[in-house]
């Protein structure tokens, strides 16, 4: 494994998503909900969102909400949230971020296999 992977050689197993990917599911796991603000809305930051969750190996869904923000909620180990959230407030090169607020968050079993865009419905 690259070096720059050697993070993911202490998360305890993987399993396989319903697309076939590699999807981590640690042990010791947690659930966050981030909600983003600023111009995140129309920037492809849910794409953002959801290529970082998956190459962190994370899983959850990340979607937009009717007051302008951006929901993220993301299932994984205390360090893989943390890189989240770091690229979280980057954002992609057309949003600009103003806020990242986080709270914790149950885990639920319905989002362990694999990290999706939801869709608006407001």
């Amino acid at each position: 494994m690259r070096a720059e992977r050697g993070t993911f050689d202490r998360i305890a197993c993987a399993a396989r998503d319903f697309r076939g990917r590699s999807q981590i599911v640690p042990d010791d796991r947690q659930a966050k909900r981030f909600l983003v603000s600023g111009m995140v809305q129309g920037v492809g930051y849910r794409f953002f969102a959801q290529r970082v969750a998956e190459r962190l190996g994370l899983a959850g869904y990340v979607k937009n909400r009717g007051d302008g923000r951006v929901e993220v909620y993301a299932i994984g180990t205390a360090e893989q949230l943390l890189g989240l959230r770091t690229e979280l407030e980057r954002g992609p090169r057309a949003a600009e971020v103003s806020t990242v607020n986080e709270e914790e968050a149950a885990v639920s079993e319905q989002y362990v296999g694999g990290f999706q865009i939801e869709h608006d419905w407001w």
